[in-house]
């Protein structure tokens, strides 16, 4: 037993150290490549746990060829926490691809067949171009998201990611005391209507009324601070909504310059997989007439925003 518990705190200590390192010293220090790791399989305790570690010292992880099927992507996810279901889309049942446990993060039909440019699946679907932090608009939202690059097109669509830790950390002390016991309210409606995209049904608007989310939150794990912004969000509480949307765009500004910025050129089966809780992504522009099949699992938060550790 003795000789076992050595290997396992050696085998931890060296998947840490060595397999996941930054990914190139110019690049911000919020991200991290794994290697030597086959996530298809069945993942060790600790493994799992080095993972974890990995997010907690990131916030995102690069795992590439990693040729995952839809089941071996939510096994994988499985073993990390508990799924989101894909509630996030306008896609009708009837007309849905992947199953409730992925993300239909593409331009295709149910057929395989790219969405014509103005079918309204893909026009509320281009709201993914803006920045935005995954189900934001839900009461409790996302922990992790994992993409998985299952066909990319031959030029742009690359993901770029910004570090809300780093933007917080830049804050000047007043902004920083401003923000500090904020309540922002977040609705896919809210983002979509920055595209002008307000065709809604009274369903849909009634699905993505607005929720509350904290400005800053403190992550539970390292204790750092963040701000926690996305285009989802359209309202402070108690301030009147010009001066709201004029404050949360001059942070978003401030948020996405390019020292706290990465981004991510895809290759084909990537898993990229980041922290919700510290980071705002965003998709790149890309021929439409060019297939972009990626499928995201999405790990839920354990509590809303609000009911976080008190920062």
């Amino acid at each position: 037993m003795g000789c076992d518990t050595v290997s396992t705190i050696s085998l931890l200590e060296i998947f840490i150290s060595h397999a996941i390192h930054a990914i190139d010293p110019a690049s911000p220090a919020f991200i991290g490549e794994v290697s030597g790791i086959d996530l298809t399989r069945k993942l060790v305790e600790e493994e799992v746990s080095a993972i974890h570690a990995g997010m907690d010292r990131f916030g995102v992880l690069v795992f590439h060829d990693q040729h995952f099927d839809d089941e071996q992507q939510i096994s994988f996810s499985r073993q990390l926490g508990m799924l989101e279901e894909a509630t996030g889309d306008i896609m009708s049942e009837k007309d849905r691809r992947l199953s409730m446990d992925l993300n239909d993060i593409s331009n295709l039909d149910k057929n395989g067949e790219l969405l014509p440019r103005d079918d309204r699946r893909r026009l509320f679907g281009l709201g993914n171009l803006l920045w935005h932090s995954d189900s934001s608009f839900k009461e409790v939202p996302a922990k992790y998201s994992m993409l998985s690059a299952r066909k990319i097109p031959l030029a742009g669509g690359n993901t770029e990611f910004a570090d809300m830790r780093a933007a917080y950390d830049a804050l000047d002390d007043e902004t920083k005391g401003e923000v500090h016991d904020l309540i922002c309210l977040h609705s896919q409606i809210f983002s979509r209507g920055i595209l002008g995209f307000d065709d809604f049904t009274d369903v849909e608007r009634s699905k993505w009324a607005p929720v509350r989310q904290r400005l800053v939150r403190r992550h539970p794990n390292t204790g750092l601070l963040s701000l926690y912004l996305a285009s989802h969000a359209g309202g402070i509480e108690g301030w009147p909504m010009p001066e709201a949307r004029s404050f949360l765009r001059d942070l978003n500004e401030h948020a996405t310059q390019r020292q706290f910025v990465y981004a991510h050129v895809w290759r084909p089966s990537d898993l990229v997989m980041w922290d919700n809780r510290v980071t705002m992504h965003r998709a790149r522009r890309y021929d439409p007439k060019e297939v972009r099949d990626m499928r995201r699992t999405t790990l839920t938060n354990e509590v809303s925003s609000l009911e976080q550790r008190p920062v």
